[in-house]
């Protein structure tokens, strides 16, 4: 599956072309798997992100563009199905904080 930023919308070119806005995506998530994840604990939940996080580190390390891909595709889910666990409208939150706010000026960050 290929994704390309296009305005507001991202489009998938798989076998099925479809456009799909971010919050489709978490919605169809948690449509999907949100009684499994309902059953879990957040702490469960949070120890598959953090063993997704550390295959993406290993994948980044390795410079495996591939599995990088894949390990930030899980990653995402991951983080996805904890919000949805908490009902947190995370499309809402991300652009509240990072597009309409802009908390750079508080990262450490060499300039």
């Amino acid at each position: 599956m290929h994704l390309r930023e296009s305005s507001r919308k991202i489009h998938l070119s798989t076998s099925i072309r479809s456009t799909v806005e971010f919050a489709e995506v978490v919605k169809a998530i948690k449509e999907k798997y949100y009684s499994i994840d309902s059953k879990s604990s957040p702490l469960f939940l949070l120890s598959v992100l953090f063993e997704e996080v550390g295959e993406l580190a290993e994948a980044v390390r390795k410079n495996k563009l591939e599995e990088i891909g894949e390990e930030l595709c899980d990653v995402l889910f991951m983080v996805i199905s904890l919000a949805n666990y908490y009902n947190i409208e995370i499309e809402r939150k991300l652009v509240e904080k990072y597009l309409t706010g802009d908390p750079s000026s508080r990262w450490d960050l060499e300039r």
